[in-house]
């Protein structure tokens, strides 16, 4: 199995990322009492700001939904604006707050159960292509598909897990 730090090499690895990454992220989630899930006490993503638990899953669906997208117009880069429409690379922290203005009023419980279909879709949506697909063909400048969906998909869970762990060890709640 490819380390969770380790860049997949071809779709099993993408798939062994996502799934474990996504499993470890969503027991910690569900240890977190409710009334610590709107807690801004977790660095946000833009420099000298904090965000709380809720925040960390809209921002995590926010780029699931991007992925998922990208299946909806069949991965054609054409049809792509990327990172997604009115946000260019280098604003990816303001990206972030749109997420999670996206998903402010949602519930924790509903943010996890959206972040568990969401999960679910992606790894659905990745068993439906090749390695062909995934890693042998540039998809979007220098990147394969397959990296581009684990640098939105495992990457920001692998991130989001290191916050929200130390939000966890910081607030005593374990």
């Amino acid at each position: 199995m490819a380390a969770l730090s380790q860049i997949a090499k071809n779709k099993v690895q993408l798939l062994q990322s996502i799934e474990l990454t996504f499993e470890k992220l969503l027991i910690d989630y569900q240890s977190i009492p409710k009334e610590f899930t709107r807690m801004r006490a977790i660095e946000g993503n833009i420099k000298g700001t904090t965000i709380s638990v809720c925040d960390t899953l809209a921002y995590l669906i926010g780029w699931f939904d991007i992925i998922l997208e990208w299946q909806k117009q069949h991965w054609n880069t054409e049809q792509i604006t990327l990172p997604k429409a009115g946000f260019q690379w280098n604003e990816l922290g303001n990206l972030a707050d749109h997420f999670h203005c996206e998903f402010a009023t949602y519930d924790y419980d509903v943010l996890l159960v959206m972040f568990d279909q969401r999960a679910g879709d992606i790894i659905k949506a990745v068993h439906t292509l090749s390695d062909s697909k995934l890693y042998q063909q540039l998809w979007y400048k220098k990147y394969s598909l397959g990296r581009m969906i684990q640098l939105n998909s495992a990457s920001p869970m692998k991130n989001m897990r290191t916050r929200v762990r130390k939000f966890i060890r910081t607030q005593l709640i374990q």
